[in-house]
């Protein structure tokens, strides 16, 4: 645990901070799949196929989840996930109550292979947010290939500064061309997500018995409001339907999660038709989002168990940001503010699901992210100029604010709004 420094001392010691390494594709923020949640399904779904593959003489399989796996797991459906991927094989799925702080990571799960009740073999996973997981003693394995030689905006900027590159050019000059391919392709996800869910009604599993609320927000928009209500309710909808779809084990995109995959979808909704842009300008948008959310998970983290909500929706609402920038035509210093802005006011936000469901708060908090995210972009517009703290800053700052916090406030459904409506008796 992070011991609590000034926040001075915090940004400016490196020798503390998350040991940065040279960033992958920004394919690998952009996840296809199905929620409710990155960590809690995606990832234990993904540990279970490659073990299983490992082990294809065992007739049973075993998986002890630990941390906020275990605290959360029922809710966001993680055994329904193990259960599906270890299909058609038997498979028990254990909640432990072990302490988290001896885990090295708050989503930690074992997974043990058996046949006729002798082990075959064990493995200890992280699932570190994002759909990425980590397999202990296979470290290297798991890391991927670098794609980008820099490992802060800092030398993004000065990079692209010392060969005269815009971030589209930069991004095209370490991935390759077909990027553009690959991210129009997560458009089209993101655009089924946006108007699947505006046509969806009903209630969502769990439990809690909300009911989806985008396809009524956005039925009943009135034009003639003033034209701010109108964007807002149009934006609030787009991301309730994400976030709806999300919570419906539908298909989503991370971005950077599955908690928070309703902020940049809303946005760059919204903006297509109002902009007119094509799904190339829309590509480069998602793909100066994912520079910064790549950047959010290889120096600090993009996990609500890890540092809470603050490193999903946070990160989402910097991402969304960049992206109207680049859409509008904003230069990299614009650019960085915004994402900047829009990440330093999220700093210190929990995760408090509550009863372990992506749900509530969740799926509104997607939608006031969206809307701060283009707030963010218009003050980046007008303040540029003046401000003193670096994207870089914030992503520390924010680091270690999640170390600092309380761990009922990280993804265990026992702090906050999660506690207060489980005493009412719910």
């Amino acid at each position: 645990m992070h011991p609590g420094l000034p926040l001075r001392d915090t940004i400016l010691n490196y020798k503390l901070y998350k040991e940065r390494k040279d960033m992958r594709s920004i394919r690998d923020i952009y996840k296809i799949g199905t929620g409710p949640s990155s960590s809690h399904t995606m990832g234990p779904a993904r540990a279970a196929v490659l073990f299983r593959d490992e082990h294809p003489e065992a007739d049973k399989f075993q998986a002890i989840l630990y941390g906020s796996l275990s605290k959360t797991g029922q809710g966001h459906g993680t055994d329904r996930a193990l259960r599906d991927a270890f299909a058609p094989i038997e498979a028990e799925v254990i909640f432990s109550e072990e302490d988290p702080q001896n885990l090295k990571h708050p989503n930690t799960l074992d997974l043990i292979a058996w046949r006729e009740d002798k082990e075959l073999g064990r493995i200890r996973i992280e699932s570190i947010g994002g759909g990425d997981i980590v397999i202990e003693g296979r470290e290297e394995d798991n890391q991927g290939e670098e794609t980008y030689m820099e490992n802060s905006f800092a030398e993004i900027l000065q990079f692209c500064q010392y060969r005269y590159v815009d971030l589209v050019e930069y991004i095209e000059m370490n991935e390759g061309p077909d990027i553009w391919d690959y991210l129009i392709g997560v458009w089209h996800v993101m655009t089924r997500s946006v108007e699947e869910g505006l046509s969806r009604t009903g209630e969502l599993p769990g439990g809690l018995h909300i009911q989806r609320k985008a396809k009524y927000m956005f039925e009943h928009i009135v034009e003639t409001k003033h034209p701010e209500l109108v964007e807002c309710q149009k934006v609030c909808s787009y991301a309730y339907a994400v976030s709806e779809q999300n919570a419906d084990n539908g298909t989503i995109v991370t971005a950077p999660t599955c908690g928070a995959c309703g902020v940049l979808p809303a946005v760059l909704y919204y903006f297509k038709d109002k902009r007119n842009l094509s799904d190339l300008d829309i590509a480069h948008a998602l793909g100066v989002a994912g520079l910064f959310g790549e950047l959010a998970k290889r120096n600090a983290s993009v996990s609500g168990a890890e540092c809470g909500c603050q490193a999903e929706v946070g990160v989402a609402c910097s991402m969304a940001a960049a992206a109207a920038c680049q859409a509008f035509g904003y230069n990299i210093h614009q650019i960085e503010y915004a994402a900047e802005v829009s990440l330093e006011h999220h700093l210190g936000l929990t995760c408090d699901p509550i009863c372990g469901l992506v749900q509530v708060p969740c799926i509104e908090r997607n939608a006031v992210a969206a809307m701060r995210a283009i707030n963010s972009a218009n003050i980046a517009y007008f303040l540029t100029g003046t401000r003193n703290i670096s994207y870089d800053m914030v992503l520390k700052s924010m680091y270690y604010t999640g170390l600092d916090m309380n761990q009922r406030y990280r993804e265990t459904a026992e702090g906050g709004l999660a506690r207060i409506y489980t005493r009412r008796g719910k």
